[in-house]
């Protein structure tokens, strides 16, 4: 499974980079690292939807309010 965050400047003002170490600290809490790769990219081009990340290519808007059900729903449930 491929998580992918974005970076870019919209997603950083509305807390990517907490976006980010949240799910690290969840993909390592729940020993998942073998199984999920956590990567960045620049501009997803829908910077008004929040902080934008993908699962596998499906888009998903996530805040740093939002993370541990974003991640219990679309990756716990799915690896």
């Amino acid at each position: 499974m491929k998580i992918t965050v974005c970076i870019g400047s919209s997603c950083h003002i509305k807390g990517s980079r907490q976006v980010v170490e949240q799910l690290q600290h969840l993909i390592a809490e729940n020993n998942l690292g073998e199984k999920v790769e956590l990567g960045g990219t620049f501009c997803m081009g829908k910077c008004q939807q929040g902080v934008c990340v993908t699962v596998d290519d499906a888009f998903h808007s996530v805040t740093p309010d939002t993370v541990g059900d974003f991640f219990a729903t679309n990756v716990l449930a799915k690896v």
